[in-house]
């Protein structure tokens, strides 16, 4: 991409804020699926696993991923940092490119409908497991700004399966 087509800037502390919120919600997720019917053997039918407190919040965050990979300027976290946050900081020294992080949103995406369709499906721990393998994603991000996904993603485009067009065949 030429530096005309690159995506603006967006503001860093943007997706830390975005995964504090998501880290206290899967956070809740996991102590919920710990105590619900994720765990229980053997597993109950299945309107009780998708009636569960755990999985509807599960769903809820996973609708959350989908909304922010889909229209992240509309993404509530991301409004609520741009209204009430944002203008009460500084202006931020630099900017990040906004594809990694969005690919992050969609990894965290994946791993939560995996857990969901593995819960529906009947296979005991996966909705903890996967609340919890998204909490410790959220929360490195939010606390030390180490963004899993995103580091993936420049893994991925270093490799040359992202971000970058390739030369046409001759």
């Amino acid at each position: 991409m030429s530096e005309s087509r690159r995506p603006r800037g967006i503001d860093p502390r943007g997706p830390r804020f975005a995964a504090s919120v998501t880290a206290v919600l899967l956070a809740i997720a996991v102590v919920l699926s710990l105590t619900g019917t994720a765990t229980a053997a053997p597993l109950p039918a299945l309107a009780d696993r998708v009636s569960d407190p755990a999985f509807l919040l599960v769903a809820v965050i996973a609708l959350l991923f989908l909304w922010s990979v889909l229209s992240p300027r509309t993404a509530p976290w991301g409004v609520v940092y741009r209204r009430l946050v944002q203008p009460r900081l500084k202006p931020p020294t630099e900017l990040e490119d906004p594809r990694p992080p969005r690919f992050a949103q969609g990894v965290g995406l994946f791993v939560t409908a995996v857990g969901l369709v593995l819960h529906v499906a009947g296979v005991p721990w996966a909705l903890p497991v996967a609340a919890a393998m998204a909490f410790v994603a959220a929360f490195l991000n939010a606390a030390f700004g180490l963004c899993l996904g995103c580091q993936l993603y420049l893994l991925l485009q270093r490799a040359g399966l992202l971000g970058r067009r390739r030369p046409a065949s001759v």
